[in-house]
């Protein structure tokens, strides 16, 4: 019988086959999600693997679908999960949670603390306890360590068996229960059924842990069993039938009840969400309209109507909308009246720059960045416009030191490493841009590209630069020995 440890090289490799499999099969029109994985722990896979499996997770992950590049989105989707997972069993670990431009209702959790959220689960949602819950939930099952739990399960089992039962759970719970068992075709059926069980239990298990750290984080411990409640209510109003987070996380009348249950041992009050969280929500709104012009009759008309959850973050998307659709001084009015209210918003600041660079007047757009800076260094979302418009205006030297004050907040940030070594790259240091591009790929964990990138440096340095050189080389020497551990660990 092969160890847990080979199961997880073997969970790797069905991994990657799943993911790239999922462009193909959407071609036909079938969709396929991501399933959940929970988290194994330190017994199977070190700190670095789980690291390093997690990092090929997301580089699968964006080859197959879309993440969300939006620093405002990024932002608030990773303050709710740290603020969420300071009341789990992961408090102080790093998680990683990011947004993917998908109209599916769903959500997953990957290897390495890496969970997903689709843009149409946050449209979906209507207050933010409710968003919270999904994420709370998709911690709980990394927490709870279910992917292990199967694989131990799987471990106990003939080799074919057990391999079956992985690609029913990685793959056949992202459809239904009946998708995992006819995908296990010549397994035990018994076998198998008594796995789909185990992904429901896992489910109940999630729900008892999530409502938990929900009241802790300050959230309604109601909103989870609410939620899923009237997405099963609702699911005759999706063209493809039910959502598919509730294909993917089965929902029965008394797993709902049970949720219930357990959410009245909290006292009842009222949760009011956040702006950010109206905000993002009405972000994402907009950018589902293909056509700009149907986006500003959509926001208009709630306006009028009074058809919104929030009235002010309606009116910043009605702002978004209109510039979209080019009506820049319109859109202004909206976001001055906005900035009026509330001057810091992040929002509302770095709108009134777009339009002002849109508008031909790049210069204002600078300093309005700039004054906010001065106020907010720290703030991840305005350091990256800023840092643009800097490059922009030809500011490099203004702009090299914003992107080593945001590196210093946020070391791991492939981003900022582009951004400098876009600025670089237009300086005309041009060993300098590629030395830096490296160290985008090294946060990426993609260290073969990284190679490459250091290796073309070394090719255009000046050779009389004795202290750049030797930079680039080091570098260089350290990746390719790690390169060289992971090829060894592959062949292991």
């Amino acid at each position: 019988m092969k160890s847990l440890r080979y199961h997880f090289k073997s969970l790797h490799l069905l991994l990657t086959a799943c993911l790239l499999t999922v462009s193909t099969l959407n071609a036909s029109g079938e969709e396929i999600n991501l399933p959940e994985l929970g988290s194994p722990s330190d017994q199977y896979l070190t700190p670095s693997d789980e690291k390093r499996l997690g990092r090929e997770f997301m580089l699968s992950v964006k080859k197959s679908t879309t993440v969300l590049d939006d620093p405002l989105i990024e932002e608030y989707i990773q303050d709710l999960g740290n603020r969420l997972l300071k009341q789990s069993d992961a408090n102080g670990q790093d998680y990683t949670f990011f947004v993917l431009e998908d109209p599916s209702i769903n959500a997953f959790a990957g290897p390495g603390g890496y969970i997903g959220i689709y843009s149409g689960l946050i449209l979906a949602t209507q207050s933010e306890s409710e968003l919270a819950s999904v994420v709370a939930h998709e911690i709980a099952h990394v927490t709870q360590k279910h992917l292990l739990r199967a694989f131990d399960a799987a471990n106990r089992m003939s080799g074919k068996t057990a391999a079956l039962i992985l690609a029913s759970i990685l793959v056949g719970v992202a459809g239904s229960p009946d998708a995992g068992i006819a995908m296990a075709t010549g397994a035990q059926a018994s076998a198998i059924q008594e796995q789909i069980n185990f992904t429901r239990s896992n489910e109940e298990e999630a729900d008892t842990v999530g409502i938990q750290i929900l009241a802790e984080a300050d959230f309604d411990p109601r909103a989870m069993p609410v939620f899923f409640e009237r997405l099963t209510h609702a699911s005759r109003l999706y063209e493809s039938g039910i959502p598919e987070i509730l294909r993917t996380h089965p929902v029965t009348t008394n797993r709902v009840a049970d949720a219930l249950g357990r959410a009245e041992n909290y006292n009842y009050r009222q949760y009011p969400g956040s702006l950010r969280y109206y905000l993002t929500r009405e972000t994402l709104r907009v950018r589902q309209f293909k056509d700009p012009k149907a986006a500003v009759k959509h926001f208009s008309s709630g306006l009028d109507e009074g058809r919104h959850l929030n009235e002010e973050a309606h009116q910043y998307g009605h702002a978004l909308a209109l510039i979209a659709d080019h009506q820049y001084k319109k859109s202004a009015q909206i976001i001055e009246n906005l900035l009026r209210q509330r001057p810091q918003q992040m929002e509302y600041v770095l709108a009134s720059a777009e339009i002002a660079r849109l508008l031909g007047n790049p210069q204002k757009a600078l300093k309005i960045l700039d004054t906010h800076y001065q106020l907010m260094p720290q703030n991840h979302a305005l350091s990256v416009a800023y840092i643009e418009a800097l490059t922009d205006a030809k500011h490099y030297d203004e702009a090299r030191t914003a992107v080593a004050h945001a590196i210093s907040l946020r070391a791991n940030s492939t981003r900022l490493y582009r951004l400098i070594s876009k600025v670089e790259e237009l300086s005309g240091n041009q060993a300098e841009s590629h030395r830096l591009l490296a160290e985008a790929y090294v946060t990426e964990g993609r260290l073969r590209a990284a190679i490459q990138q250091l290796e073309i440096a070394l090719r255009q340095v000046d050779k009389k630069d004795f202290h750049q050189t030797s930079r680039i080389e080091s570098r260089l020497s350290k990746l390719k020995e790690a390169a060289k551990q992971e090829e060894k660990k592959d062949k292991g």
